[in-house]
């Protein structure tokens, strides 16, 4: 049984990394069909109903049936990912990131020739608490990429960092309850840079210490 039990209406971190801390996305097309598959899953239907549909060729309204999470930020790097999610339907989690995690798989499996788990073991959660805890989190999410020394957030096409601080939206992320609390996108663009420069210096100050 998980540590986390997922309650409805509550925020989690959730985040895993590749097995062996091997690379899981390759390409920018690995990205895209996770990014994908991050809309495609985000209902209340299992495989084989979502298979009859589509060979129905049914309406997209019918294939969503329904959001069981809402995605507030993500963000994809190489080996490891991060989502902020809330949980909308009983299991909704649950559900979610195993449909993710198993679509995935069998799509990078097939791709690259190779069987056997990618993931290292069930994705991982932290339950978030506190408004100033979400707040915190949705910065290191939107900048993982910064933090770890990838990219500039604004500049990483593989997170949703470009979605909160543009006027233009993607659809995919649930953004209101992180920027109603700024006066302007630009607010909340300070906001997260500024605690992902403090956290990548913390990350870099940890790891020379472990070293030394």
């Amino acid at each position: 049984m998980r540590k986390t039990q997922f309650v409805n209406g509550e925020y989690y971190h959730i985040y895993n990394r590749g097995v062996d801390k091997r690379e899981v996305f390759l390409d920018s097309s690995d990205y895209f069909r996770f990014i994908k598959s991050l809309r495609e899953f985000n209902n209340s239907l299992t495989r084989e109903e979502r298979m009859r549909l589509e060979s129905k060729r049914s309406k997209k309204s019918e294939l969503s049936s329904g959001k069981i999470v809402e995605i507030v930020c993500f963000c994809l790097n190489p080996n490891h990912y991060h989502f902020i999610l809330k949980q909308l339907v009983d299991k909704g989690i649950e559900n979610f990131m195993h449909k993710l995690s198993t679509g995935y798989t069998n799509y990078f499996n097939k791709k690259n020739d190779r069987n056997g788990s990618l993931f290292q073991g069930p994705f991982k959660s932290v339950h978030i608490g506190s408004n100033n805890y979400l707040l915190y989190l949705s910065a290191y999410v939107n900048c993982n990429s910064e933090v770890h020394g990838i990219s500039p957030a604004e500049n990483y096409k593989w997170c949703s960092f470009r979605d909160y601080i543009s006027k233009k939206s993607s659809g995919l992320c649930s953004k209101d309850i992180i920027l109603s609390q700024f006066s302007s996108l630009n607010e909340y663009r300070e906001f997260a840079k500024n605690n992902a420069k403090e956290m990548k210096y913390k990350k870099e100050t940890e790891k020379l210490l472990l070293e030394d």
